[in-house]
């Protein structure tokens, strides 16, 4: 087991030393250059189209708000909570920064990336599905990479990433209450099989009610918490910043350390260029691409500029990231020091509905994914039972080897998405520019197939010729 553990270190250490931080950085400045700063430009047409309700000709489809929030099920879990509290105790309060600038460009990659899966998706009995592996497969005509990306996001997000949700609610019931972890997976197990029969409408609902709830409680938590140490906030952003390029020694790593732990946690919150929420996005139906991608882009910003900053500021303003602790038990004692001894318990609670609504909504694209390589109900029911047993095996393992793998699975994900969208951004450019121009008309932007010269396999829009002909 030591030397599987050191095969998955050396291998985490390659790809996130090297490669990744600067595909994901690099691409993202890319995008943002590209799509002339769209996250940021376009921020208040975000808010607008995400309150649009869907098409009323699919039936069983899903509306964009409904997408997006089964995409902050996702992103908004352990990543914010002891994803950040892991960040900052290796990497330093410098960690916050690179997390920072993750979102920031990521909020471009995301929008290309989840734009892209709405051009390409394919009706189904539930209304749409799509995400990476249909882009690849369709427009790039890569049969093998798509089925690369699909292996590795079941691999990630329905066995792994689950793992560490499951691993982190046990290690929270257990330091508050004293809760055996086995019996905490069992109950997880349980919980998880009730929902993950019911299919993609009521995973939509379970997430719509429980995600808000949880993250709008958890910041005003956060709030609070920054509102009594308002004069210490200046000081606060000055040591994160210095931190983050070596200008101060701080409790954590070095320059190194904080670069890498920054980046390697936020992309597991907000998953921006992992390819993942893309599957998500694909399930709305909208009447224009773009309008998924816009929403995808704000669920970054909401995921780590507000849910991750929660929990940075509620550490590091405070004296337990100072003292060793690790994980959600550094957020917990964190808590502890602001509210008193209830907060550990209220935390407890609080990261079993964000973790147990991220376990959900990661089934779902792993489920999805699965189809894309083999419809089959055996193969659905044996993918069923790994994803459940991975929730048992998280409670039960330690924490280093469930972040180690679920960093592995997610680099590989990653890297694979990653030179698909740089390959196909150019579409996502046109695409943007072509919904900015109806805007600017006064229109409702409406997509057509052949508005965009270059496209291949684009049959769930219609193109102008066909709408002519119905016309007439």
């Amino acid at each position: 087991m030591e030397f599987i553990h050191s095969l998955i270190g050396q291998a985490n250490t390659l790809l996130w030393g090297y490669v990744l931080i600067g595909l994901l950085l690099g691409l993202g400045l890319l995008f943002t250059i590209k799509t002339g700063f769209v996250q940021i430009r376009y921020l208040g047409e975000m808010f607008r189209v995400v309150a649009e309700k869907p098409k009323k000709d699919q039936k069983g489809s899903i509306s964009s708000l409904q997408a997006f929030f089964i995409g902050a099920a996702t992103r908004i879990g352990t990543g914010n909570v002891a994803g950040v509290a892991m960040a900052i105790a290796i990497g330093g309060p410098g960690a916050v920064f690179w997390m920072w600038l993750v979102a920031i460009l990521g909020g471009a990659s995301a929008f290309v990336e989840s734009t892209l899966a709405q051009i390409f998706k394919v009706k189904d009995k539930d209304g749409f599905k799509g995400g990476p592996g249909y882009y690849m497969e369709k427009q790039l005509g890569k049969r093998w990479l798509s089925t690369i990306f699909a292996v590795t996001i079941i691999l990630s997000f329905g066995t792994t990433f689950n793992a560490v949700q499951s691993n982190t609610i046990a290690t929270a019931f257990n330091n508050s209450f004293g809760m055996n972890e086995a019996l905490m997976g069992a109950l997880l197990t349980v919980l998880t099989a009730m929902i993950i029969f019911g299919g993609v409408k009521r995973i939509a609902r379970f997430s719509a009610i429980i995600v808000p709830i949880m993250a709008v409680f958890y910041l005003a938590l956060a709030l609070y918490v920054t509102v009594i140490n308002i004069t210490e906030v200046p000081a606060l952003i000055a040591l994160i910043v210095k931190s983050a390029f070596g200008l101060e020694e701080v409790i954590g790593g070095g320059i190194g350390a904080a670069i890498m732990n920054g980046v390697k946690r936020g992309l597991f919150s907000n998953e921006a260029g992992m390819g993942s929420a893309p599957v998500a996005a694909a399930t709305a139906n909208v009447s224009h691409p773009v309008k998924q991608g816009f929403i995808q882009a704000l669920g970054v910003f909401f995921d780590t500029l507000l849910v991750c900053s929660a929990t940075a500021f509620i550490i590091l303003l405070s004296e337990p990231y100072k003292q060793g602790l690790v994980g959600i038990e550094l957020t917990q004692a964190s808590l502890a020091e602001h509210f008193g001894p209830w907060a550990t318990y209220f935390l407890a609670f609080a990261i079993f509905m964000f973790a147990f609504s991220s376990i959900i909504g990661s089934y779902y694209y792993g489920e999805a994914n699965l189809e894309f390589i083999h419809k089959s109900k055996t193969a659905l029911f044996i993918y069923r039972v790994i994803a459940l047993g991975m929730i048992v095996f998280g409670s039960m393992a330690s924490l280093q080897i469930v972040w180690d793998l679920a960093d592995l699975a997610m680099a590989l994900m990653a890297l694979t998405n990653l030179i698909a969208i740089g390959l196909l951004g150019k579409f996502a450019y046109k695409a943007l520019q072509n919904y900015m121009e109806q805007r600017k008309q006064g229109l409702d932007p409406v997509f057509y197939a052949d508005d965009i010269e270059g496209l291949k396999g684009v049959e769930s829009w219609p193109t102008r010729e066909s709408k002519y002909e119905e016309a007439v």
